[in-house]
């Protein structure tokens, strides 16, 4: 039952208003044919949209079924349009861009039909009404009888309880009228029927009850709906609100606005192509980006294998800390600055602080070793590292100290670096003193020895090394004795090396270096020798313990590096180290191991650590007895300290005058004499002042001690008071009179040696000897020799530590390596590798975690960073064209809704929901969104052919392509879409809120 209870509608029309209905109280049977009569204004189409939902009243009541509709929200009067509800207009108002069929389907579309089900009722409805033969027409195709068919089954197929017509036969002829109401008239049999005409011979010929209105009020009724058959019928009454009404679907929505599209054919394609430009642009620079990228990644795979992951002992953050001190500056940088005023930047500062407190981390490499050759072993493996590593290699602090015999057959040292040793020498020139230094540092870091990496499966040589080298002549190194030679990819070696293997003298180096200071000419050396004479070469190692003897007195041991008598024995019994083979990298590899110039193996490295642990100076030191004892100098390491008696002082000092030898109390002697008493010094200055009374003579004796005119003393000076000048003169004397007295003292010292003719100088230490033990060694007096050992008493404990000594004599435990090179198989496996490393930090103590930096992997993040930020640079200039270009599309989007206005009216007069029509605008921009980035990339695809050739003819490297992979290119189209979806949203959410009425009014 549909009943108006005081209904009012009021229109807005400047300051006054419009009633189009007065106060209507009319209530509907459920199966009737009411024609609603009345001259135009009188307000019968305003009743008839109030009935349909689409027009809201302005007070009063309609009561649908029993229920009242002041309640109702937007949801509840699309359900009711939607099932309760079909439309017939005078104009048609059928979907221009739709066919037949689709225009019928649509209602049941919004009523969540299945599509089977949709193709029936919708085919079924329009055979009802005579079109069964035109379904797939368009309604231009149709005439207007016809339309108005479709309109009629469009009106029924979603079974509605009531129908509402308005002006069904306005714009048809007689004969076409009379059909459209017979086929109104047998649907009325079992509906509503609410016609609003102007055509009172139809409604008294077709009607069952004729309403009519003037001014906005019912003025007749001929068969109104009483209050008995009200109640009567109340009772039957179906509750249309079980009824759920679903959403249109997304595909609905496309297909609406894809067929809208097609109308448009040249407008489309043209702002499809223009919102592509900006989508080219980017597609064009990932294209050229991930070419770029791909390249990079294909080096890495060639060359980085080879470079390892190491892991040292002592890892120094320096990365970090650099870091630190540039936030802490870009920190500072923001801090408020006064106009006028110049401030200073904290470099120094920073620099300094920031490498004095950068993280200096101890590596537990003990157990990480342990853990490392665990996961090697296939058995006890749980990580597969062995299936990710070519080779795991381990250092140790070991000096290699070779030597090879000249061409005078004597042994020298292979160090080039010994050959500028001579940079200490006082009789030097500065000049050459500074130049040897300087190539002394710089030759010392010169890599000539180097470690091969073994084999994962226990070979000496691991097939990485062997892949990556041809051996050229010999064998490859099976034993620790032997080693091989190193050539460059052009069969050659350095010079250096030659000086290594004895082919050139230290005097040679010297004399290069000479004429290049002088800026002489000299001729390059031209250094060759053939593979069989390099074999025939062979070195001796030493290893640091070597270089000690035994002193015999007290356990301790002696220097005798510098003792050339006893080093010649000691070098010739040394290991020797044969040159086996010789290795030249191959020509298909892009990178290479090893570094030095000779290369040995583990079992070399093995065996120093142990002769080193096995050697009698070590097992001296390491006695338990000797926990607490330098075996070089005889001390303790460390011993409780007391204050002495100056009886105790007297006792360890005539103690420690007994036990020098002759040259070192004549050395003591002389140091002893060379300090004058401080009587002696005040004496002489009081009477050397004297002299410089007045500030004249005080600048005038400046002037002579730094020979300069005593007038630019005198400006120099005449800031300084009296005072001041004084004790510059006093100071300069008194350095004077301590450096004469030392010279007497010396001059002295060698008189009482003997005459200059005397060559015995141990003589002469005796003599001097003799005279400190009748002058010195006699004294008795406890405070005197007190203060001789307040001066001269050397330290009673060692300037080492036990720690020190046995790094001096390189002791290290192969379960403890000083650094750990672990070498990929791939560059994929690089990640798998630290991924381990980061399992083993989380699985450990924090002190046990492990610390390093990979390098390479850095250096080339750091190149695609860099093209990352280039790319992403450009993608944003360019991105500024797809905004553009996606604003333009949302003009366009809402000049399509302004075209199709009426379609708008339309969809919600069928019940469909603002929120459906704001889908339909959304689905338009995104299929613009669809087609533009399509037609992108199929342009940006086409254009990476000419791209490719002009890369490969600047840059001659044919492996850069640039390409656009399917998941770049799904991406691209996505952003396209979504950038239109998004400028679509202000222009549907436009449409959704366009009132349905005026919307069915717009042409």
């Amino acid at each position: 039952m549909l009943a108006l209870k005081s209904i009012t509608k009021d229109y807005p029309v400047g300051d006054t208003k419009v009633t189009a209905l007065n106060g209507i109280d009319l209530a509907f049977r459920d199966h009737e044919f009411v024609s609603i009569l009345g001259p135009s204004g009188c307000g019968k189409t305003t009743m008839l949209n109030i009935i349909g939902g689409l027009d809201r009243y302005t007070s009063g009541d309609l009561i649908i079924n029993g229920r009242s509709t002041k309640e109702y929200k937007d949801k509840d009067w699309d359900n009711y349009r939607n099932h309760s509800i079909g439309f017939v207009f005078q104009s048609y108002n059928l979907i221009p861009h739709q066919t037949v069929l689709a225009n019928v389907e649509l209602a049941l579309t919004l009523s969540g039909v299945s599509k089977a089900e949709r193709r029936e009722r919708a085919i079924h409805a329009l055979e009802q009404v005579g079109l069964g033969e035109h379904i797939h027409k368009k309604p231009n195709q149709l005439s207007g009888g016809q339309m108005q068919r479709v309109a009629i089954a469009r009106a029924l197929v979603n079974d509605p309880d009531i129908l509402l017509a308005d002006e069904p036969t306005g714009a048809l002829d007689t004969k076409t009228s009379v059909q459209i109401m017979e086929i109104l008239k047998e649907i009325s049999q079992d509906k509503l029927i609410i016609m609003v005409t102007h055509n009172p011979d139809l409604a008294q010929q077709y009607s069952s009850r004729i309403v009519r209105l003037l001014d906005g009020d019912v003025v007749g009724d001929t068969n109104p709906y009483t209050e008995e058959e009200i109640h009567a019928d109340l009772s039957k009454e179906k509750d249309i609100s079980t009824k759920r009404k679903k959403n249109m679907s997304f595909g609905t929505a496309i297909s609406l606005s894809f067929h809208n599209l097609l109308t448009k054919k040249a407008r489309t394609l043209m702002t499809s192509f223009a919102g592509s430009i900006g989508i080219i642009g980017i597609a064009l620079i990932l294209a050229l980006s991930t070419g770029v990228q791909a390249y990079i990644d294909t080096v890495q795979k060639d060359t980085l294998s080879s470079y390892p992951v190491t892991i040292n002992k002592e890892d120094n953050d320096m990365i970090s800390a650099m870091t630190s001190m540039q936030d802490s500056m870009v920190e500072e940088n923001k801090q408020p600055k006064q106009d006028n005023t110049v401030y200073s930047t904290s470099i120094m500062y920073e620099l300094f602080h920031s490498m004095n407190s950068s993280n200096a981390t101890e590596n537990n490499l003990t157990d990480f070793k342990a853990f490392l050759d665990e996961q090697m072993n296939e058995e006890t493996s749980t990580t597969d590292l062995y299936q990710y590593t070519s080779a795991i290699q381990y250092q140790y602090d070991v000096d290699m100290n070779t030597y090879i015999t000249d061409a005078d057959g004597n042994y020298r040292t292979t160090d080039i670096a010994d050959v500028f040793s001579e940079s200490e020498n006082p009789d030097l020139p500065k000049e050459k003193q500074a130049m040897y230094e300087m190539m002394k540092t710089q030759l010392s870091s010169y890599e000539l020895w180097q470690e091969i990496p073994s084999g994962t499966d226990g070979s000496l040589i691991s097939d990485m090394v062997s892949s990556q080298y041809d051996l050229v002549y010999g064998q490859w190194p099976s034993s620790a004795n032997e080693v091989v030679l190193v050539l460059n990819g052009n069969s050659e070696i350095s010079d250096i090396a030659f000086y290594s293997l004895g082919l050139l003298a230290p005097e040679q180096v010297q004399d290069l270096l000479d004429s290049s200071t002088d800026g002489t000419e000299v001729d390059k050396w031209d250094l060759s020798l053939n593979y069989q004479e390099i074999c025939e070469k062979s070195f001796k190692l030493l290893l640091n313990p070597d270089y000690y003897a035994n002193t015999g007195k007290n356990g301790t041991w002696e220097y005798i590096g510098d003792d050339q008598t006893r080093m010649d024995m000691t070098i010739k019994n040394g290991y020797d180290l044969n040159i086996v083979g010789i290795i030249q990298p191959n020509e298909d590899a892009s990178a290479t191991t090893l570094s030095g110039t000779f290369g040995y193996t583990s079992a070399l490295t093995e065996y120093m650590v142990d002769k080193i642990q096995t050697s009698d100076i070590v097992a001296q030191q390491t006695a338990a007895e000797n926990e607490n004892y330098d075996v070089f100098s005889g001390l303790p390491f460390t011993k409780e300290e007391r204050e002495l008696t100056n009886a105790e002082k007297a006792e360890e000092i005539k103690s420690y005058f007994s036990g020098l030898n002759n040259q070192e109390k004549t050395d003591l002697y002389t140091r002893i004499l060379s300090e004058p008493p401080e009587e002696y010094v005040q004496q002489v200055l009081q009477s050397s002042m004297a002299k410089y009374s007045t500030r004249e003579e005080m600048e005038s004796a400046i002037a002579s001690q730094y020979q300069m005119d005593d007038a630019t003393v005198h400006s120099y000076l005449s800031s300084c008071s009296d005072e001041e000048l004084q004790t510059m003169i006093q100071q300069q004397i008194t350095s004077m009179i301590q450096q004469n007295y030392a010279a007497q003292a010396e001059a002295a010292v060698k008189e009482m040696m003997g005459t200059d003719g005397e060559i015995d100088q141990s003589a002469g230490y005796a003599k001097v000897a003799a005279i400190f033990d009748a002058q010195i060694g006699s004294v008795q007096d406890e405070a005197t020799l007190a203060g001789y050992y307040d001066k001269y008493m050397p330290s009673g404990v060692s300037e080492s530590t036990l720690e020190e000594n046995m790094k001096t004599l390189g002791v290290v435990d192969l379960g403890s390596p000083s650094a750990i090179n672990i070498y990929a198989n791939s560059f994929e496996n690089k990640d798998a590798i630290s991924d381990i490393i980061t399992d083993y930090n989380n699985s450990v103590a924090e002190e046990d975690a492990i610390s390093y930096t990979d390098y390479v992997a850095l250096l080339m993040s750091g190149i695609t960073t860099i093209i990352n930020a280039i790319s992403y640079g450009l993608i944003a200039f360019v991105a500024i064209s797809l905004v553009v270009s996606s604003i333009m599309i949302g003009i366009i989007t809402y000049i399509s809704v302004l075209e199709r206005t009426k379609e708008i009216g339309i969809l919600r007069s069928i019940g469909a929901s603002k929120k459906d029509v704001s889908h339909v605008f959304n689905a338009e921009a995104m299929i613009i969104g669809f087609c533009a980035g399509a037609l992108g990339v199929i342009i940006s695809l086409l254009l990476c052919l000419p791209i490719n050739w002009i890369i490969h003819a600047l840059t001659n490297i044919p492996t850069i392509n640039a390409y656009l992979s399917p998941v770049a290119c799904i991406i691209l189209v996505a952003i396209s879409m979504g950038l239109t979806f998004i400028a679509g949203l202000i222009p549907s959410r436009i449409a959704a809120k366009k009132n349905p009425v005026e919307s069915l009014r717009s042409e």
